[in-house]
């Protein structure tokens, strides 16, 4: 049976020229199954109303990958934090924003504890070395804190369609490779 891919986009959404859109369309043309959720309000997000369509399309869709962007990761450690998921196979955790975000649009999803596990058998931590919502020593203490492998892109902002990022080949690369693995 083949894996199934589900992208979880942050606040603003993630369509084109976004990396994850360009994504869902690549792991498409090679017959993949992949989810690219949109959700509700995605620029006054609410985190309730979040929670409640991620846990809708983990229970329907019952993906082996996820890929957070931005906001999603955030939204991701809440849901693991208070409710019993599936645990997925690969969870991407790209340009998390700060535990400390003050962004008014976002004042649901804040404050935030970290969570004590991810709820995937493999985690990996993406970010960058100018990332306006993450700084790197902040990212360091989050990789410490959850004991997962990081990797840091130098100077891609935050890794978003803004700074150049709408396509990413090695995203399409580890995934594609993933999707192999059985």
């Amino acid at each position: 049976m083949a894996k199934k891919v589900l992208l979880l986009h942050g606040w603003g959404g993630s369509n084109f020229p976004h990396w994850q859109s360009w994504l869902a369309s690549e792991i498409v043309k090679e017959y993949g199954k992949v989810s690219f959720l949109e959700f509700s309000n995605y620029e006054l997000p609410n985190l309730t109303n979040w929670k409640e369509e991620l846990t809708k399309e983990l229970n329907d869709f019952k993906p082996d990958i996820v890929i957070c962007h931005s906001l999603a990761n955030t939204l991701w450690f809440h849901l693991v934090q208070e409710q019993s998921i599936q645990e997925v196979e690969k969870l991407y955790l790209v340009a998390p924003p700060s535990f400390r975000c003050q962004v008014k649009e976002l004042q649901s999803f804040f404050p935030l504890a970290l969570p004590a596990k991810t709820h995937a058998k493999e985690t990996l931590l993406i970010t960058s070395t100018n990332d306006a919502y993450m700084t790197v020593n902040e990212a360091k203490k989050l990789q410490d804190s959850l004991g997962v492998p990081m990797k840091v892109l130098k100077d891609a902002g935050h890794i978003n369609g803004d700074s150049g990022y709408g396509t990413w080949p090695w995203i399409l690369e580890k995934v594609s490779q993933d999707l192999k693995n059985s």
